[in-house]
């Protein structure tokens, strides 16, 4: 079989009808029936039965239709990767964060980098980080920025930087001289939590329930904006990470780091099976010095 073949018969097997196959290919009727009827002379055999003006797959094409639907798969995923292939060279990135990387820190990477790229352009999304291993698989981004990713089959991820969690509370808050606080500084005191599904969420429910303190919380929530916001407010204290803590917004905000360190890794999500294209992995680069250099001033107290 042709790939037109192949195309076409997908199109009617799945569709249910010549005329939803010409729709779905936005081709003409006439065309899919000559395709078909091609097709049908080539392999020696009929596909389908024309009965009482419907269309009945035949017996060889019911057989034959788990390996055209394997052809067909790879077809569109060749497609995708060359789609992928003229982006790039048109000097296109894509990129999924989790929200908390989208408030300053990648905005920051991408403005400095366009300085010295002007003609590279960039479609962004905002995603929780299943969402973002999803996309990645759907060929709809090229990288995913995330906290702590877990191991995702055709997922590689790759480490940019290590940064910590930290204690965010209200500027009237008196912890004294203290740089470092323990979680036995913030026990009793109003706390925002963070939704444990989070990975960092995660990691301080693991690190709370190690050290038997049960924080008294008036809030739990899925964002470390959200947390920082609900802080500003004067509501409580809560642990977030750095990156949020650092991110502008909420000046009535500080922050210190937690003893002992409560830390995680900013990485990078891509899709193992397709290597980056030689645009994307300057970027990530220049990424990487940029979120080095955000975290290296000492975190305001």
């Amino acid at each position: 079989m042709r790939l037109r073949h192949i195309e076409v018969f997908h199109a009617v097997y799945t569709s249910g009808s010549i005329t939803n196959a010409a729709k779905l290919l936005n081709v003409s009727q006439p065309s899919v029936s000559k395709v078909l009827a091609h097709a049908e002379q080539q392999l020696g055999f009929a596909l389908f039965d024309r009965l009482k003006g419907k269309i009945v797959p035949t017996q060889e094409a019911e057989r034959l239709i788990t390996h055209v639907t394997d052809a067909y798969d790879n077809i569109s995923e060749l497609r995708r990767i060359s789609e992928n292939l003229r982006a790039s060279d048109s000097g296109l990135i894509r990129i999924a964060m989790v929200p908390a990387f989208g408030i300053e820190l990648v905005p920051t990477a991408i403005a400095s980098y366009l300085e010295d790229h002007p003609g590279t352009r960039f479609e962004l999304e905002t995603l929780h980080l299943h969402q973002i291993a999803r996309a990645l698989k759907q060929s709809r981004v090229d990288i995913g920025v995330v906290f702590d990713p877990p191991m995702t089959p055709g997922i590689e991820i790759d480490h940019l930087v290590t940064a910590e969690c930290v204690v965010v509370a209200h500027k009237t808050a008196d912890f004294g001289i203290k740089k470092r606080l323990t979680l036995k500084d913030v026990d009793g005191m109003p706390f925002i939590n963070l939704d444990a599904r989070s990975p960092l969420g995660s990691m301080l429910a693991s690190r709370v329930d190690a050290s038997n303190i049960e924080f008294r919380t008036v809030a739990m929530v899925e964002t470390y904006q959200m947390a920082k916001a609900l802080v500003a407010q004067n509501t409580g204290v809560s642990i977030i990470d750095e990156i949020t803590a650092r991110s502008t917004g909420h000046e009535d905000v500080v922050a210190r780091k937690l003893q002992p360190p409560l830390e995680f890794k900013v990485a990078l999500m891509h899709v193992e099976s397709e290597p980056l294209s030689i645009l994307t992995q300057r970027f990530v680069v220049h990424l990487k010095s940029t979120a080095a250099a955000f975290l290296a001033p000492e975190i305001n107290g």
